[in-house]
């Protein structure tokens, strides 16, 4: 490839891409989350022989929990693009690469359609001919149209992640305000489809768990939790970067300070949502509504609904009211990490009751998903990022970020 035109220092900014190439410690975390995922996948094989329908129930929420990071980075870059703003010039590359791990979710979304009958009742056709709330649903609710719709959000996604980061890589070799401009108008209806497809994709996966039951603020539920397991990501990534060559000449207490409050505004989005849902349904106290409650407030379940609502929410919004503690990595990396574990819980929560009625249970593939998932994602990331300079060169307000890193 040949050098691009404006691989120059420019008013004291070295815009060669070479200059802003990953550390070398990077590696190390990728390593060791391919090694984690592959430990991980063995356990998840054996888990498959020995407790199949808790395997593929556990890898459904590991699997949407991870998703959702890549995704709700899709959506803070596309979020940057219409808005603008400092906070996300430093954080494009991060937010790009989680953004490119999309095709390879798509791949390991594959092993759930092998699971459906573990997952959900409306797969089994001698329950619903006997239900008269699924057979209603079953037009919509069954095995074909729930993967045809799959395959729909995936192309969304991915498409608006193919383009956005191919422009991106565009701005680098050749910046003009004709790519801007292109970033900037697939940004609005990009997130209109991310948050239609979102909708219909929290229906699909997690809501029809349990087939009688229905709400319509749960796809916007699921959109704040993408908002908050993004930001406490970047915010730890950030984090380690910082204190690395090229980025700790960059990154700036002020950065993590405009993390730090969309990390609350998203926390109070995430409580707002969820509250919300409890006080409607259980004021209406509709039996097919009000059940999917009564399931999680008895048995055990009601300690980790309790523990939400103290470590996801109050905790977090007080420590994040903290300003001081916004602008010190070494205080805010901690909250984030608090929120990216009760954000597991708070998946954990929304799905497992349906299978567990009566108590509390955690089984052990509950915490292997995740983490096999967690470290298959981390190394896939890690490629990604280190494909592209970790700062946008060819971005014309890159001469802003030292500026406002250095207030």
């Amino acid at each position: 490839m040949s050098e691009p035109r404006h691989s120059t220092v420019a008013h004291g900014i070295d815009r060669r891409p070479e200059a802003w190439s990953a550390p070398a410690a990077l590696d190390r975390v990728g390593t060791l989350g391919l090694a984690v995922g592959l430990g991980g996948a063995a356990l998840l094989v054996l888990g498959f022989f020995v407790a199949r329908e808790e395997l593929f129930r556990a890898y459904l929420v590991g699997y949407t929990y991870w998703l959702g990071i890549a995704l709700g980075s899709l959506a803070l870059a596309l979020l940057y693009h219409l808005t603008g703003g400092q906070w996300g010039t430093v954080a494009r590359r991060p937010l790009e690469a989680a953004s490119r791990t999309l095709p390879a979710l798509l791949v390991l979304f594959v092993p759930l359609l092998f699971g459906l009958d573990a997952i959900y009742e409306w797969a089994h056709e001698e329950v619903v001919a006997e239900d008269a709330i699924l057979l209603h649903k079953s037009p919509y609710l069954n095995a074909g149209a729930w993967t045809l719709r799959a395959a729909v959000y995936f192309a969304v996604w991915i498409g608006l992640a193919l383009a956005l980061n191919r422009w991106s890589a565009r701005q680098d070799r050749e910046p003009s305000v004709g790519v801007i401009v292109r970033m900037r108008r697939l940004a609005a209806p990009g997130l209109v489809l991310y948050v239609l497809s979102i909708t219909f994709a929290a229906m699909d996966w997690l809501m029809s768990v349990d087939g009688h039951w229905y709400s319509t603020i749960y796809g916007v539920w699921l959109l704040g939790g993408h908002g908050v397991s993004a930001l406490a990501f970047l915010i730890l990534l950030a984090g380690f970067l910082s204190r690395r060559a090229p980025l700790d000449a960059v990154i700036r207490k002020v950065h993590f300070h405009d993390w730090g409050k969309l990390l609350l505004a998203f926390t109070l989005l995430w409580t707002y949502f969820s509250l919300s849902q409890f006080l409607i349904i259980w004021s209406g106290n509709v039996p097919e509504e009000v059940l999917w409650y009564q399931y999680r407030l008895h048995g055990g379940w009601e300690a980790v609904g309790l523990a939400l609502a103290l470590l996801h929410f109050a905790l977090p919004f007080l420590l994040l009211l903290s300003r001081d503690l916004k602008r010190d990595v070494k205080l805010l990396a901690p909250v984030a990490a608090l929120l990216l574990v009760m954000h597991w819980v708070d998946y954990f929560w929304n799905v497992m009751p349906a299978y567990s009625h009566a108590d509390f249970a955690l089984h052990w593939l509950d915490l292997v998903a995740p983490i096999a998932l967690g470290g298959l994602w981390l190394w896939l990331f890690v490629r990604e990022l280190k494909k592209r300079p970790l700062l946008p060169v060819g971005d014309p307000n890159l001469e802003e970020v030292f500026e406002h890193g250095s207030h």
